[in-house]
């Protein structure tokens, strides 16, 4: 587990559900991240189980009410058509609408990445986001991603056929 003052990143809870399918059913989250919002909670709980279901991917809580409103993570579980090095585990993240803009996805992916660099040897971490996202992208630069130059096309993720990936990189020291 991991924590700030205002967040903490722990590993998903089946009584996560209810409050994940409360978010992730919004139609303006998941599909900025290139995944459908959910359609009920069950499925959010089939998320649990399946795609949240590892040691690194996380929920982002927050610690005023106790509540999941986002998630955290990198690894393999995004498949995608990033042009990551060999070793190089992919960066992947949302938050509820309702904490747009207040900095806890920077707050969540700094706490991630301490977290990579005192207790791995990974060397460097790739993410994207869709070109009409821009607040994704300054998120990533505000933690010390790298713009590559390099634009990626997914026709995998959730009405992302076509659309440009921009692609960032964080070389860890």
């Amino acid at each position: 587990m991991m924590k700030t003052d205002r967040i903490t990143l722990r590993p998903w809870l089946d009584t996560d559900a209810k409050t994940l399918y409360q978010y992730a059913s919004d139609p303006e989250v998941g599909p900025r991240a290139g995944w459908p919002p959910h359609r009920s909670e069950e499925e959010s709980l089939e998320f649990i189980h399946t795609v949240f279901n590892n040691p690194t991917t996380w929920a982002i809580v927050w610690n005023e009410t106790g509540e999941p409103i986002g998630a955290m993570g990198y690894g393999p579980s995004c498949d995608c058509s990033l042009p990551a090095r060999e070793g190089e585990p992919t960066v992947g993240y949302w938050i509820a609408k309702p904490y747009w803009g207040q900095g806890i996805c920077t707050e969540a992916l700094q706490l991630m990445i301490e977290h990579i660099r005192q207790t791995t040897h990974i060397k460097s971490l790739i993410s994207g986001h869709f070109i009409d996202n821009p607040a994704s992208g300054r998120v990533m630069e505000k933690c010390g991603f790298i713009p590559t130059g390099e634009t990626a096309f997914d026709s995998k993720l959730y009405r992302g056929a076509g659309k440009p990936i921009s692609v960032l990189r964080l070389t860890i020291q």
